[in-house]
């Protein structure tokens, strides 16, 4: 799946491809266990545990300078860093704009309180 990812990321420069890199790692690292899925049209590469977008943990979608870690559920996920942006009515995303920006405190609380989301028998 590597070299799949890699072929997608090509298109991006270089620092934007180090950034999904890191925070694809990251993603990984929390959630060993999930489908990853390349999504050309959308632009994205998706993580969740079945293919659909209810079943998604978050999205990582390059940008022209930047990364936007995405979930699509977001509204639903405790924040006290204030990490999440955005005006949808459950979407919201982590702009990385570093490959420090990785590493910001509640970035991987984050990630954990998304894939707990998923994983309650309430949903």
């Amino acid at each position: 799946m590597e070299s799949d990812v890699q072929a997608f990321l090509d298109e991006y420069a270089p620092r934007v491809q180090m950034i999904a890199w890191e925070v694809r790692s990251l993603v990984l690292d929390v959630a060993p266990d999930a489908l990853e899925q390349i999504d050309i049209p959308a632009k994205l590469l998706a993580y969740g545990y079945r293919q659909t977008y209810k079943d998604t943990i978050c999205v990582i979608m390059p940008l022209k300078a930047a990364v936007n870690l995405g979930f699509p559920r977001g509204v639903e996920l405790p924040d006290p860093t204030g990490l999440l942006t955005g005006t949808g009515k459950k979407a919201r995303h982590v702009r990385l704009n570093t490959v420090e920006d990785t590493q910001a405190p509640g970035l991987r609380a984050l990630l954990e309180a998304a894939v707990a989301r998923l994983r309650s028998p309430n949903l």
